[in-house]
């Protein structure tokens, strides 16, 4: 036996040599870039810079050079782990139903299915788990962002107010900017020589610009900036949204201006406009409905709520009683049954998932099965749907987040300029391992 052992043991050795003299070299990943106790490999860069090439591609539009790209995506990898970090030490998850709910969300903004999703990120080249990951930290991020930063914002009521009367004044004609925007990034205590480049580099960006030069090739070549990666484009905002400093300098301004250089404290910030596009009114449905709400306890089954629903339904369908009468005699809802179930107009919005799902699908003069919502069982009768304008009751909560908006988006990148600057980061030039 012990023979037989040896004799095995001698084979496996023989062809584990075997393999060893005939196996190549593997070049394994390469570490891009250290980030504190973390890393950026090159793999990933790599993979971001195919993702922004297919995503160009789709767009049919024009990309500088890799080298220019993986900078980018480096820088912008680099952010992404510090935020990521942060989020770890704070102890923030994203649950399994979370990560779910997002993905079925990308999936419908691209109208397909998660099935459908799955087979075109295959095509593409894209693992599900890739994928998934990319999900992930999307929502990490943008939840330690509104941890770190919120507490930073403060807007009063008076803010609000004041904002409100502009949107209100302007009506339903306000109109909102598509944003283009490069940033031309200055030290801290930059010399002369440095202010110089700087605006140099602003000047020659900006004829580029006039005479035609393709903005979201630029933008991804040449900007410091937090939307470089997106070809600079902000998306549309109103001039309440953007940073005080470009609101002046952007009214008045025509589709295809060129705006800048602007002075921070960050750099020079090149600003063009691509689109304009006005405001439509804010309109809303509302319902006017009756219920009876019956509560199950130890004293009434579940069972029996629904049975005692089910006969009050057949009473007040055979005209023996009307619907206000029984709400009277059995409803459990403090807030309506003394007015015979009669609910207040009210947005559908605001209603538990169960209730607010059947009064979409009745129709005015209906009256619904009896249903069970976490609140208990209801039976309810559809009176009336109206379309109302509710551009003013809007207009404060967009002033809120117009404002918000502004201060955000500028304490944000403040926020990550501060984790660079307090940050172990070592840019790795070449880091070949082999096996």
């Amino acid at each position: 036996m012990k023979k037989i052992v040896r004799l095995m043991a001698g084979t496996i050795c023989a062809l584990l040599l075997a393999f060893a003299v005939q196996a190549k070299p593997v070049l394994l990943d390469q570490v891009a870039a250290v980030v504190n106790q973390g890393v950026v490999l090159q793999s990933e860069v790599q993979e971001l810079v195919a993702q922004i090439k297919r995503n160009a591609k789709q767009a049919n539009q024009p990309l500088p050079d890799d080298k220019v790209l993986e900078k980018q995506a480096l820088d912008h990898l680099i952010q992404q782990a510090l935020q990521l970090q942060v989020a770890k030490k704070q102890g923030l998850q994203v649950s399994d139903e979370q990560l779910e709910q997002a993905i079925s969300s990308v999936a419908s903004s691209r109208k397909m299915s998660v099935t459908a999703l799955k087979a075109d990120l295959k095509k593409q080249g894209v693992s599900y788990g890739e994928f998934r990951q990319q999900v992930q930290n999307e929502i990490l991020i943008g939840e330690i962002q509104r941890i770190m930063v919120q507490r930073r914002i403060n807007i009063s009521d008076s803010e609000v107010t004041q904002l409100m009367k502009n949107l209100q004044t302007k009506g339903k004609a306000q109109e909102q900017y598509q944003i283009g925007h490069i940033e031309i990034a200055i030290p801290d205590n930059a010399t002369k020589a440095q202010q110089k480049v700087a605006r140099s580099k602003a000047d020659r960006l900006i004829r580029e610009l006039k005479n035609g030069a393709n903005f979201y090739k630029l933008a991804i070549s040449e900007s410091d900036g937090p939307k470089a990666l997106q070809g600079g484009n902000w998306g549309w905002m109103t001039t309440q949204e953007m940073p005080t400093l470009f609101e002046e300098a952007i009214k008045g301004a025509q589709k295809g201006d060129v705006i800048g250089p602007l002075r921070t404290s960050n750099g020079l910030h090149i600003v063009k406009v691509l689109g304009i596009r006005g405001q439509n009114r804010v309109m809303e449905t509302e319902v006017k409905a009756q219920q009876i709400l019956l509560k199950p306890s130890v004293i009434m089954s579940s069972a029996k709520a629904k049975q005692i629903l089910t006969d009050v339904r057949q009473e007040i369908l055979s005209g023996k009683a009307s619907f206000a009468e029984m709400a009277k005699k059995y409803s459990q809802d403090p807030g309506s049954a003394a007015q015979g179930g009669e609910l207040d107009w009210a947005n559908p919005d605001i209603y538990v998932p169960a209730f607010k799902e059947m009064i979409l699908r009745l129709k005015p003069g209906e009256l619904s099965q009896p249903f069970k919502s976490s609140l208990g069982w209801h039976l309810v009768k559809l009176q009336q749907r109206k379309k109302v304008d509710v551009t003013g009751k809007a207009n404060r909560q967009r002033a809120y987040q117009l404002l918000f908006r502004r201060q955000f988006s500028e304490a944000v990148q403040n926020w990550i300029d501060e984790l660079q600057g307090s940050a172990y980061i070592r840019i790795q030039k070449t880091n070949q391992v082999e096996d």
